[in-house]
C-alpha cells in the first residue's frame, strides 16, 4: 500500500500548447506497470480550456467544482457540473474546460498505450469556445 499525502507534491501550470488560459495541473497518480491509468486534478480559470486532443484508450472526467464546458468533435457544446462523469471514447477528438464566467475543477482519469495517454492537437479558438465557429 502507497499513500499520497495531499500537498506534498507540487503544482504545475497548464502548458500554452496544450492550454489556453490559466490551468493548474495536480498529479493523482501516475501509472506504475502493469497498471496502466493515470489522473491529475486540473482546475481552469474562467474562459481557460484545453486544445483539441484525443486519447488511445479515452478518458474519464469527474467535474468536482464549479462549471465547465465539453465538446467532442462535431458535436454540441455541453455545460459540465460536479458529479458529472464525462466519458470520451478512444480516440474521439474532443476539449473541455472552464466556463467563461466560472472556474472549473476536474479529475482527468486516461490510461497509456504504447507510453502514449493524449495526442495533443490545435487550439480551441474563441469562437468554436463561444460555440460561433
Amino acid at each position: 500500500m502507497q499513500i499520497h499525502r495531499a500537498g506534498t507534491q507540487p503544482s504545475s501550470k497548464g502548458p500554452a500548447e496544450w492550454f489556453t488560459g490559466t490551468v493548474r495541473l495536480d498529479l493523482l497518480f501516475s501509472a506504475k506497470a502493469p497498471a496502466r491509468a493515470a489522473a491529475n486534478s486540473v482546475t481552469f480559470e474562467p474562459g481557460a480550456r484545453t486544445a483539441w486532443h484525443t486519447h488511445p484508450l479515452g478518458q474519464v472526467l469527474i467535474v468536482t467544482v464549479g462549471c465547465g464546458l465539453a465538446q467532442r468533435w462535431g458535436g454540441p457544446i455541453e455545460e459540465i457540473r460536479p458529479g458529472d462523469v464525462v466519458w470520451f471514447e478512444p480516440g474521439e477528438k474532443h476539449w473541455h474546460g472552464a466556463s467563461p464566467t466560472t472556474a472549473m475543477t476536474h479529475i482527468a482519469i486516461q490510461e497509456t498505450l504504447d507510453g502514449r495517454a493524449v495526442e495533443w492537437l490545435e487550439p480551441v479558438s474563441d469562437a468554436q469556445y463561444g460555440g460561433t465557429g
